[in-house]
């Protein structure tokens, strides 16, 4: 596919957390007293909004206090241990050499822009996207379409010449939305079967991802 700018996501596609995530995710468990999940059951429950894979997570319905309160477990467990957290295969490398095409790239994630930049700095990458855009707030769990919209028309990108590169579900049904391609890469919360499900491109890898990326 032909693009002029890649969108990135962050969290499970240029970030490998999966770890982090998953302990982050068992501490909500232990809290509601619910048993501890494998990566693989956390795979099949997870989808956005996020409150909604919680519910059936712990089998109850979660009110709005219920709902701030997984939401600062989780990323009071995940900050903590954050620091653990490394690098996707063929990052920076594969960023790198799209920048050199002249084309330009950016990055838009679900999670807090207050925290999303420095972690950015602190892996050497932030002078490789012409923009960042995290979640606004204190709170999380939402779809990712309406910031798409709001990330692209910020940069004045038309959504045919941008093709999204994200690991969930929410990621392609975003670019859907907008009319942007999508390629997605199995390697975060998302099975392939569910990634494959949307039509989207699905590979293994962000190197995979990036050969079937034509500079245009």
């Amino acid at each position: 596919m032909k693009a002029s700018h890649v969108v990135w996501d962050w969290n499970g596609t240029l970030l490998h957390d999966n770890e982090v995530v998953l302990a982050a995710v068992n501490d909500v468990c232990a809290e509601f007293g619910r048993a501890p999940l494998r990566w693989e059951e956390w795979q099949q429950f997870y989808s956005r909004p996020v409150r909604a894979c919680y519910e059936r997570v712990l089998d109850q319905p979660l009110n709005d206090e219920d709902w701030a309160r997984v939401d600062r477990l989780y990323h009071d467990k995940y900050d903590l241990l954050l620091h653990t957290s490394v690098l996707a295969p063929g990052v920076p490398d594969e960023l790198t050499a799209w920048r050199e095409t002249g084309r330009t790239q950016s990055l838009l994630s679900m999670w807090f822009h207050s925290q999303l930049v420095p972690t950015i700095a602190g892996h050497g990458l932030t002078d490789l996207f012409q923009r960042v855009d995290g979640l606004p707030g204190t709170l999380g769990g939402e779809s990712k379409t309406d910031h798409l919209i709001r990330h692209l028309e910020a940069q004045n990108l038309n959504p045919a010449d941008v093709v999204l590169i994200g690991d969930v579900v929410d990621d392609a049904h975003a670019a859907q939305a907008v009319g942007a391609p999508c390629i997605l890469v199995a390697s975060g919360a998302m099975t392939r079967q569910a990634l494959e499900s949307t039509g989207a491109l699905v590979t293994n890898t962000i190197p995979e991802a990036m050969q079937h990326v034509v500079p245009a």
